[in-house]
This record gives C-alpha cells, sequence and structure tokens, in this order.
C-alpha cells in the first residue's frame, strides 16, 4: 500500500516534467515574420568604438566612457524580417559576446536593401565552418524586386575598420 502513493508520486512528477518540457518548446523563441537569419563575421575593439551605425531606425545606446572600456569582441547577425505585403526589411546586428552571454550591441536597418522592397529568398554567410578568425563579415542576401522574377544576389561585407558596404554582387 505505501507503493502506490510513491509510484503515483512518481507518475505525477514524471507527467509534470514532460508537460513543463512541452510549454517551454511552444514558447516563441523566435517571432514567426524572422525568415532568415544568419549569424557570422567577427569583431572586435578596445571598448571605446561606436557600435555599428547606419541610420538607425531607433536611437542607439551610446559608448562607454574611456574609463570603464575594457576590450569587446563578438560577431554579426544579419536577418531579414517579413512584412504584411510579403516583402521583407533587412536588419545588421552586432552581438558583444561578453561574460553573461551574447548581447546586442546595435540593430540597424540595412536601407539599400529595404529601399528595394525585397522578396528575400536567403541568407547566407561566406563561411559556415563558424567564427572568422579575421575581423569584419561577409555574407549574401537572395532577393527578387519582383515576386516572379529570378532572385538577384547582394552583397553584404564590412571590412576590418567597421565599413559596411552593401552592393549587388558582380559574378
Amino acid at each position: 500500500m505505501g507503493l502506490r502513493p510513491t509510484a503515483l508520486c512518481a507518475m505525477l512528477l514524471t507527467a509534470s516534467s514532460l508537460y513543463a518540457q512541452t510549454a517551454a518548446a511552444d514558447d516563441p523563441i523566435l517571432p514567426a515574420s524572422i525568415i532568415f537569419a544568419t549569424s557570422t563575421g567577427y569583431w572586435e575593439d578596445d571598448g571605446t568604438a561606436p557600435a555599428v551605425q547606419r541610420a538607425p531606425s531607433a536611437p542607439q545606446p551610446t559608448a562607454s566612457s574611456p574609463a570603464t572600456a575594457k576590450p569587446r569582441h563578438g560577431y554579426y547577425k544579419l536577418f531579414a524580417v517579413r512584412q504584411s505585403d510579403r516583402t521583407a526589411k533587412i536588419y545588421l546586428q552586432q552581438i558583444e559576446q561578453g561574460d553573461g552571454g551574447p548581447a546586442i550591441t546595435s540593430t540597424v536597418e540595412l536601407q539599400e536593401l529595404n529601399e528595394l522592397k525585397p522578396y528575400v529568398t536567403d541568407i547566407r554567410p561566406e563561411n559556415s565552418s563558424g567564427m572568422l578568425k579575421e575581423p569584419g563579415l561577409f555574407a549574401m542576401v537572395y532577393l527578387k524586386t519582383d515576386p516572379d522574377a529570378e532572385s538577384e544576389t547582394w552583397t553584404v561585407v564590412i571590412d576590418e575598420f567597421g565599413e559596411v558596404t552593401v552592393g549587388k554582387a558582380s559574378n
């Protein structure tokens, strides 16, 4: 008789842990409007450099003062957000890899691409083998300006100085 309450308790604990895992799996970790994303590239600075800025759509945090600056490093994230008209807006984020885990340093809208009102079909990094050893970013955005047309390839490049260049690929 003493075994029954123990077995019942064990079954309830197992069921509750399964339910907790199911509920966690249903949480929207990534919004449904994010249709393509890639994390790639590498950046590092002495802590006094400004975040990547290109006509940001929202005010960006200011860089820390030199007295409290410490070296920092991270990677970039390039992603497309689907709009209600099926076109997309493309954003570039600078992610700092700190002691507390990744944190967004800046988010900028890539106006050169967004002005095209693109239908994004893919975003890919140049190198999918992991973090690069040289600072910068090279990624390709495949898009259409007409939903029935062929995709065009555009490149997003960030050089070792943090200069962002967006242009049509010249194959």
